[in-house]
């Protein structure tokens, strides 16, 4: 029996649903999800196999202009996809015309298979739909279009189906039994973002990294310890919040996901430091693991 495996790579603006579509096509909550832009940062790579194939998606940051050195980081997570791609979805939400002129010529140039995938069509009604489907059929002539909804699972297993007609011959890129490239420790830090995400407004959650520095676990409890960091004094002090109870609330709130992700019970202890200009400091990024 012939053997198919190849990289899937996830790429569209940001908030158009990528995290959601991954998480939906592998079956693990693997990228975290919020209404903000930018909540994914890193390349997140899922893997799905099956008794004949190997699917290696890779969930990547939202397109768009660096505006400092993080920001150049995480679109070379996006350059880097552009090259190794054995199958492109590029996903737009229903509504939206705009897109990146050098990113859509660097993948119709490239000659590799392409799905356009219009999400949140839960949300519109379907002469909206067929006017984008229209549109994104005249942007990539060679692509085929298709309506989904990643949060209702609406035609994903439809584009699963396409993935694996597309895929290459090749034998298994990783072993039958992995489902991320990532570590325990990356996740966790990533379950603690999202709570920050969801729980500070304005420019807080695009200040905060959040590392890992101790995991440690015993036959009955897993000691995690992590650093918190931010750029300023003032945004260490909201996140604490009037006498820690801003900061509480991440906590309880990240140990509840975190016990559910670990299957055990979790000490979790969160540490918030102030690292001034970590975004634009290139030693520092490598540190946090963005040393593409």
């Amino acid at each position: 029996m012939e053997h198919k495996a190849g990289f899937v790579n996830i790429i569209g603006n940001p908030n158009v649903g990528k995290s959601t579509l991954m998480n939906a096509l592998v079956g693990e909550k693997l990228s975290i999800i919020t209404s903000k832009a930018q909540t994914t940062r890193h390349r997140i790579m899922g893997i799905v196999n099956g008794e004949d194939f190997q699917i290696i998606y890779s969930d990547l940051p939202g397109i768009l202009t660096p505006n400092y050195k993080l920001q150049e980081k995480m679109m070379k997570f996006i350059d880097n996809a552009l090259k190794d791609a054995d199958i492109f979805l590029y996903m737009v939400e229903v509504g939206e015309t705009k897109y990146n002129e050098e990113i859509i010529e660097k993948i119709k140039k490239s000659k590799i298979p392409t799905l356009i995938l219009i999400n949140k069509i839960d949300l519109s009604n379907q002469e909206k739909v067929e006017e984008q489907m229209a549109y994104w059929t005249e942007v990539f002539e060679d692509a085929q279009v298709m309506p989904i909804s990643a949060i209702t699972s609406f035609n994903t297993e439809k584009v699963l189906q396409h993935i694996i007609d597309l895929l290459p011959e090749n034998p298994p890129f990783y072993p039958k039994d992995e489902l991320t490239d990532k570590t325990m420790r990356f996740f966790i830090s990533e379950i603690i973002r999202e709570k920050i995400l969801l729980f500070y407004k304005q420019e807080i959650p695009y200040s905060v990294e959040v590392v890992v520095e101790s995991y440690k676990e015993s036959e009955d409890i897993i000691r995690i310890g992590t650093n918190i960091y931010v750029t300023r004094e003032s945004q260490k002090m909201i996140i604490l919040g009037k006498q820690g109870r801003a900061i509480k609330k991440v906590g309880v709130e990240a140990r509840k996901d975190i016990e559910e992700f670990v299957g055990k019970q979790v000490y979790l202890e969160l540490t918030v430091k102030v690292n001034k200009d970590w975004r634009d400091n290139s030693r520092q990024l490598k540190r946090f693991g963005y040393g593409v």
